[in-house]
């Protein structure tokens, strides 16, 4: 049965780890917006180089290119979607949900993963992922078992992100809660909103998101 859902939380909530889950057991796709910006710019699609051409020039890319590309990924059909990073707004989320008017879908849920912010801190701080295979590690809760190899493929090429750190985290968790957060009460006030508990372990998480999906 096809399903379409929205991720919705703070920077390192878990987001991620979960909907790479909801791929693998689902088959849904995952639509990110950084992934998505990515592929169009080197693709040489219309589309591409009109997001190429605004990045180049430094600016951001407007919500109709971003609603264009999701757009071409819905025609391609499949089990469903996540949308992972966008609706980040109250104006894309209605863009989005005329989207799915216009091609026939609906949105089945949006999942809220709940952290509180001393704990996304903490957690944040201590990541890094291997750069050559993208598995995610963290110094406390998820160690390489060699220090510096990645478990995964071996690699020695493991970096953190140069904003996980305490105070771009803060200013990123500002504007989360700024530009964000009143997705909650629009997608509650459809009915479509499931809060679970983003501090759980993640198969724990990954559970109450499929008794959520399912009903």
């Amino acid at each position: 049965m096809s399903i379409n859902i929205i991720l919705l939380g703070p920077p390192g909530a878990g987001k991620g780890t979960q909907a790479r889950k909801l791929v693998e057991e689902r088959g849904l796709v995952q639509l990110s917006t950084g992934d998505m910006l990515r592929a169009a710019k080197s693709s040489g699609t219309e589309m591409g180089n009109r997001v190429a051409e605004v990045m180049a020039r430094g600016q951001l890319v407007t919500d109709e290119i971003v609603i264009g590309l999701i757009r071409e990924k819905l025609s391609e059909g499949g089990n469903g979607f996540i949308f992972d990073g966008f609706p980040r707004t109250l104006a894309q989320a209605d863009a989005l949900g005329h989207l799915l008017e216009e091609t026939g879908m609906t949105l089945d849920a949006v999942i809220e993963m709940q952290v509180e912010d001393e704990a996304l801190v903490r957690r944040i701080t201590g990541r890094f992922t291997c750069n050559n295979c993208g598995e995610v590690y963290h110094d406390d809760s998820k160690p390489t078992k060699k220090e510096g190899v990645c478990d995964v493929c071996g690699s020695t090429d493991l970096k953190r992100r140069a904003d996980d750190n305490e105070d771009s985290l803060k200013t990123r968790l500002l504007e989360y809660y700024k530009k964000t957060s009143p997705l909650i009460g629009y997608y509650y006030a459809k009915k479509k909103l499931h809060s679970v508990d983003g501090l759980a372990q993640v198969d724990a998480v990954a559970t109450e998101i499929s008794a959520a999906l399912n009903g």
